[in-house]
């Protein structure tokens, strides 16, 4: 892709004094017309970059940017090489891994060996998310729509995205876009998308970066109180950290924290048996004991099958 390259070029750039369009094109496996005409967006952008003909010419950044040639250190190369790893664990691939390689070139041994920080960005879905995720790395890059069938607490509905962003946040994977049913940009979950497509080209938008502080994806509608078992500590403090609870005299937890919905508040206390217990709000305390009767009668013996 042209982007990773001219960040390919550029790094090169700053870390040699001179190289030739022959050796950048035999590195990134392009033309010399293809380089040249990278060499001239990178002008376009501000980087004052000095050519030379002939026998001991070549391509370098101006004499005033030589500073600039200490700006990535070996630990910060070895971050960036741990993100692009963990890109290639989504897409199955060695794209990323192999664009470092090039990015890093003349700077000795940095990228074999000596990483000690491993990043591994995929999930249970490694079969779906990796071409949904393809998908709309062209599609943003194309200025292309993206149409898919959703799927909400809300219900199922079928929508026509302009795609910015794609975000992997909370152990998940978003695309943030102009949503044209909703008329604003949305945060789309990639799990919940099926059917999906790429469709017309559309005028690209001033697109702000989304907000992804919690309260404002999920906003919170219940503060709920739940006294747990004290073998619950474990999920406690991995799922919300070990100062979102306290312990009490005998020994159980209080735990406190917010909820957007009742379904989110119910399913969670469900996964932990009989050793929860919900307090507070009353409201959802009430609901929970209707469902569990509920539950009681469906798995009572000699109940019949189905659901009622």
């Amino acid at each position: 892709m042209k982007m990773e390259r001219l960040i390919g070029i550029l790094s090169i750039l700053l870390q040699r004094e001179k190289v030739t369009a022959p050796e950048l094109a035999e590195q990134f496996e392009v033309s010399r017309r293809t380089i040249q005409r990278d060499i001239e967006s990178l002008c376009r952008a501000g980087i004052p970059i000095s050519t030379v003909q002939g026998a001991g010419g070549g391509i370098s950044i101006m004499e005033g940017y030589r500073v600039d040639r200490t700006v990535l250190t070996d630990p910060e190369m070895q971050a960036i090489l741990a993100g692009l790893r963990s890109l290639d664990s989504v897409s199955g691939t060695r794209r990323y891994a192999q664009l470092m390689e090039k990015l890093s070139a003349g700077t000795g041994g940095l990228v074999p060996g000596g990483a000690h920080m491993l990043i591994d960005l995929s999930s249970w879905y490694k079969t779906s998310l990796p071409p949904k995720i393809e998908l709309i790395q062209g599609a943003i890059e194309q200025h292309r729509t993206i149409h898919f069938i959703y799927y909400s607490p809300k219900g199922e509905s079928v929508r026509t995205v302009e795609p910015y962003y794609l975000v992997f946040h909370w152990s998940t994977w978003y695309v943030w876009g102009w949503c044209r049913m909703r008329k604003d940009f949305r945060l789309f979950k990639l799990n919940r998308m099926t059917e999906f497509t790429t469709g017309e080209p559309f005028a690209p938008r001033s697109a702000p970066l989304p907000d992804l502080e919690p309260e404002r994806v999920f906003p919170v509608k219940y503060q709920v109180t739940v006294l747990f078992d004290p073998t619950c500590r474990w999920r406690l403090v991995e799922e919300y950290g070990a100062d979102r609870f306290t312990v009490e005299p005998d020994g159980k937890l209080c735990f406190t924290g917010g909820f957007p919905d009742a379904d989110s508040v119910l399913s969670w206390i469900l996964t932990f048996g009989d050793k929860a217990e919900l307090l507070e709000p009353e409201e959802l305390r009430e609901q929970l004991r209707k469902l569990t009767e509920t539950l009681a009668r469906r798995y009572r013996k000699g109940d019949s099958h189905g659901l009622s």
